[in-house]
């Protein structure tokens, strides 16, 4: 009988450590997925070294982006009829941005705090749902509040700032 019952917590351990396994794989893919999905714009913003930036004056919006003439700020950008930014909330027909234009486009990004902010929003929300998985699934409950709280603290500043 005592051959059973170690061979019973064997398995409870093993299950245990499967648990956590794979609790700890889909957090770090959740968070992995959020720093894939912000550095597409962040990359732009935060390295801007060589970048052309400057202003957009927003003249027209449609759907899903808005347009309007570029004014370069940096030594060695020249200037644009119209370039194109994302539409989002953070953009009014009208209304004047600092940006950076994407190598090899005439696609643009916003700039400054409330661009870098704003980049990071998927970041954000990933640090929110990660903290759910390690919460529950791990059960480090200390951890999972701090994720919360920065993803919280992140999605604050973006929304403060634009």
């Amino acid at each position: 009988m005592p051959s059973a019952v170690v061979s019973s917590q064997g398995a409870f351990s093993a299950l245990r450590f499967g648990r956590f396994a794979v609790m700890g794989l889909v957090a770090v893919l959740i968070l992995i997925a959020g720093v894939w999905a912000s550095w597409g714009s962040a990359q732009h913003v935060i390295l801007t070294k060589g970048r052309e930036s400057g202003t957009v004056k927003v003249t027209r919006c449609g759907a899903d982006a808005c347009s309007g003439p570029y004014a370069p700020i940096s030594a060695g950008s020249r200037p644009r009829g119209s370039v194109v930014i994302e539409k989002n909330a953070a953009v009014r027909e009208g209304q004047t941005y600092t940006v950076v234009v994407k190598p090899g486009s005439d696609d643009v990004v916003r700039s400054g705090p409330a661009g870098v902010l704003y980049a990071w929003v998927p970041l954000g929300g990933a640090l929110l749902l990660a903290s759910v998985v390690v919460a529950g699934g791990l059960r480090r409950t200390r951890a999972a509040w701090v994720m919360a709280g920065s993803g919280i603290a992140l999605l604050t500043a973006a929304f403060v700032t634009i």
